[in-house]
């Protein structure tokens, strides 16, 4: 499991704080979204849990073991990583992109070659059609089922997402959320997944963690938290979202 503990983020030694007093527990398997605007601490979070950002106090556990006595270079090796401008190599191909993290470990070729047949199938790309692609041959739905692959390249335990969707249409959005739920279900990968997009978050999240001001304003199911909302932020945030669900289940009953 992951577990943040009085976890604080400053810049200008405490004046300010991008993350305060931050402290929560994701279970083994399990999907918890951050949701939050901009400025939240969403995202600088999320790094703080693989130390692309060293906290200024808390700590970061991860079974059990305190992350700042980590090597983050091996740390990293536990994670999988995917953000929204999704960062492909554009003059390696598709497999070549997915497979970088196993050539630096030194796996043969003809291993990366079926590891990458693998998890091109399981994000429901043709291996035989896209391996040799460039990267400006795709779209940008395909890029991002690419990086989900180059994510899980080498089995990590862990999945950390930082609005990997964020820039595509409605419909790919829905279709590679719709992607993520069955990798979720078919691999049991722990998934720590930030996004601005409330809907996104109640499509995926097994909890959620509503962020505010760098602070948690609470956590909890999409139904808890819409049934018993923590502050007048939250029960606002939700809104929107309990008056659509509602109409449409008066529409369905009509």
């Amino acid at each position: 499991m992951i577990k943040l503990d009085n976890l604080c983020k400053s810049y200008d030694n405490g004046v300010t704080f991008v993350v305060k007093d931050l402290s929560l527990t994701v279970a083994t398997g399990e999907t918890l979204v951050l949701l939050g605007s901009s400025g939240s601490g969403k995202s600088t979070t999320l790094k703080m849990i693989n130390r692309l950002v060293e906290p200024s106090s808390g700590r970061v556990i991860l079974d059990d073991v305190d992350l700042s006595s980590t090597d983050p270079v091996i740390l990293r090796r536990k994670f999988g990583y995917v953000f929204q401008e999704i960062g492909l190599f554009p003059h390696m191909t598709v497999e070549e992109n997915i497979c970088v993290v196993p050539q630096m470990l030194g796996w043969s070729k003809d291993r990366r070659h079926d590891r990458a047949t693998q998890l091109l199938s399981l994000v429901n790309m043709d291996p035989m059609q896209f391996r040799q692609r460039l990267p400006d041959e795709l779209s940008g739905g395909q890029q991002q089922r690419v990086g989900v692959a180059r994510a899980l390249a080498v089995d990590p335990s862990y999945l950390l997402m930082d609005e990997p969707f964020g820039a595509l249409d409605a419909v790919t959005r829905d279709s590679i959320q719709q992607e993520l739920l069955k990798i979720k279900g078919s691999l049991g990968k722990t998934i720590v997944f930030v996004t601005h997009d409330l809907f996104e978050a109640l499509a995926i999240a097994d909890r959620i963690g509503v962020m505010n001001n760098g602070k948690l304003e609470q956590i909890g199911t999409a139904q808890e938290i819409m049934r018993k909302p923590a502050s007048a932020f939250v029960r606002e945030l939700f809104a929107k979202p309990i008056k659509q669900l509602t109409q449409y289940g008066n529409l369905a009953e009509q």
